[in-house]
């Protein structure tokens, strides 16, 4: 089951298959969709195969395997202005009977891959203070202007959706690899109390573990874009329907007091319905894919309103979406109709698919490189 795309400027396809969100994940984590039905681990499968597997279960309870060299649980996939795609490995995977272990140093981390030469250019292991053993870091945004960061090398902004509460935004300089936290357990991260959702007339509750009662969806903050040139962070939480955002300076900050400044400085930009990824491009249009409603909305920044652009019956649950070449690309994995989902079976019905259609007004994919 794919959870994110990405696609470059010269039209290659790249997708990522959780072993957190589905234990039967374990062929690999990232592949480049090679034709319309056929794939290749990517950027070899030696990195997509750890020796003995993705968890450790000399320890108990089990954890995530520490592997610093190889993929363990990848959810999300992003291409910067370089043409190097960023894969952001959760370190967490399922055990058989669904049981989601908790990461280990090692394990969660960002790894550049370069297009041009299909190697690894740079990784970036996430420290325990910015990824904690129980967070599920979940989608990535690059911004490589020089000017955000000290070291001029870019800055990564994360979002962590754990759906045991340890919800925020994780900031990496590219440059140091230094990485921290922001907004943590605060409302604009956490799942919504009593939110419930409705999927193809199917009511989407969570179920939190093996012979667990199902519950509200505890799902975090997961999509993240970039308005106004990247100096403004967007994201939203599966588990709500809103959508907030900061302006960076208040996430790059490491002052005293830049957590007061950035809790006090997030805005709510209202409802957009149930969504999981976003994307954004040069028309300052974010896309939210509205699973209540068949639906990709659009939310415009410069009205600023929600309006509907595609909807078809075919559209669900609506993973993830990535841009190249005035062309939108978005995942229907039917994530709802999982185990980690009520009645706790397995009711997904492939193919899973990735659709494209025209961008809006002709927009672009952002690309934040230069002052």
């Amino acid at each position: 089951m794919p959870t994110n795309v990405a696609v470059s400027r010269s039209g290659r396809i790249f997708a990522c298959y959780p072993s957190g969100l589905d234990a039967n994940n374990t062929r690999y984590q990232v592949a480049e969709l090679t034709t319309n039905t056929t794939e290749t681990p990517y950027p070899n499968a030696e990195i997509n195969s750890p020796p003995g597997g993705a968890i450790n279960y000399t320890e108990y309870p089990p954890m995530g395997a520490n592997y610093q060299d190889y993929f363990l649980g990848v959810q999300s996939v992003a291409i910067d202005p370089l043409e190097r795609l960023w894969i952001l490995d959760t370190g967490r995977a399922l055990t058989p009977n669904g049981t989601l272990v908790p990461a280990s140093y090692g394990g969660a981390k960002l790894v550049a891959v370069d297009l041009a030469t299909n190697t690894i250019n740079q990784t970036i292991v996430l420290p325990p203070t910015a990824a904690y053993p129980n967070s599920y870091v979940n989608d990535v945004r690059i911004d490589l202007r020089p000017n955000v960061t000290a070291s001029g090398q870019g800055v990564a902004y994360v979002t962590d959706s754990s759906q045991q509460g340890q919800n925020g935004l994780i900031i990496v300089d590219l440059g140091t690899k230094e990485a921290w936290r922001h907004l943590d357990f605060t409302p604009f991260v956490r799942a919504e109390k009593q939110h419930l959702s409705s999927v193809w007339g199917e009511q989407v509750y969570f179920m939190p573990g093996p012979n667990q009662p199902f519950t509200f969806d505890s799902t975090g903050a997961d999509g993240i874009a970039l308005l106004d040139g990247s100096d403004t962070i967007v994201w939203s939480i599966t588990g709500g329907r809103h959508l907030y955002s900061i302006p960076n300076q208040y996430l790059l900050s490491r002052a005293p007091n830049s957590e007061v400044q950035a809790q006090a400085n997030v805005k709510s930009l209202g409802e957009k319905g149930q969504t999981d990824g976003l994307m954004q491009d040069t028309n300052q249009y974010i896309y939210a894919g509205n699973a209540e409603q068949n639906a990709i909305n659009v939310y415009n920044a410069r009205n600023p309103t929600v309006t509907t652009y595609i909807r078809d019956p075919r559209i669900g649950w609506t993973d993830s979406m990535w841009i190249s070449n005035q062309t939108l690309y978005f995942l229907e994995n039917q994530l709802f109709r999982s185990p980690s989902y009520y009645p706790g079976t397995d009711r997904r019905i492939k193919p899973y698919v990735l659709y494209r259609a025209p961008t809006a007004d002709g927009g672009s994919r952002v690309s934040p490189m230069m002052i």
